[in-house]
């Protein structure tokens, strides 16, 4: 499998990325430049967290015009696997590739903690390691992670199955305790109608190996390495 991470000025998790996919995973990984117009014979595009071009404007919306995304956004047309993280998460929300946006955190502070989510779809490429309504504990680092869209979008996502990760309390309750951010129907990570484009919140990438705090995010990893490895030839 190889991933392509996308490196933006201004990215701080894409080593994070490269570490978790290529030394963790075994996977052929390399960073693939803002400006490039060419993504290379790459199996996923990988949007890493971080803070593309400061986000000064708005998390993720000066990124959505880096020469690199009008290739993102035609490898995601063709059925191509897209990930992101945080920032990464952010940008495919204001490309389009996602719906919704990520306002501020309801406390307007910066949150870096773990986190409970839930398990709410484990029937996707991006989630198929983990068993229907596992709670899995990863870290957070955002200041803009609320996420809200329009109640006809949020029951779009419900009636399609669209919600992958909730946040949730330590025995798996969805309510307002182990909701971080504030995020509409608690959410932390959704994917497109079609399947194949995927954004949270949340870190699973640092969450990879014992010594870092915990391994639960890597069932992520691993269900995308599965999911391309069974694909239909």
């Amino acid at each position: 499998m190889r991933v392509g991470v996308i490196q933006f000025p201004g990215s701080n998790c894409d080593h994070d990325a490269l570490h978790a996919w290529g030394t963790v995973t075994g996977q052929t990984a390399r960073l693939i430049w803002h400006k490039d117009s060419d993504l290379g014979d790459v199996d996923l595009v990988f949007l890493p967290g971080g803070f593309s071009y400061g986000d000064y404007l708005r998390c993720g919306a000066i990124a959505k015009y880096s020469p690199v995304m009008k290739e993102v956004v035609r490898f995601a047309s063709k059925g191509g696997l897209v990930a992101g993280v945080c920032n990464g998460f952010q940008i495919l929300v204001e490309s389009g590739l996602l719906p919704g946006v990520l306002l501020p955190n309801t406390s307007l502070k910066f949150i870096c903690r773990h986190v409970n989510l839930k398990v709410s779809n484990a029937n996707t490429r991006f989630s198929s390691s983990y068993q229907p309504g596992q709670i899995i504990r990863v870290p957070i680092a955002h200041g803009e992670g609320n996420y809200f869209a329009q109640d006809d979008v949020l029951a779009g996502l419900q009636d399609n199955r669209q919600i992958v990760f909730q946040y949730c309390d330590a025995d798996g309750s969805i309510n307002e305790e182990g909701n971080p951010n504030g995020s509409a129907l608690n959410i932390a990570g959704i994917v497109n109608r079609e399947g194949n484009v995927f954004g949270m919140m949340p870190h699973p990438e640092r969450s990879v190996e014992t010594n870092v705090g915990g391994t639960d995010g890597l069932g992520f990893l691993q269900s995308i390495i599965r999911s391309l490895e069974t694909r239909p030839v």
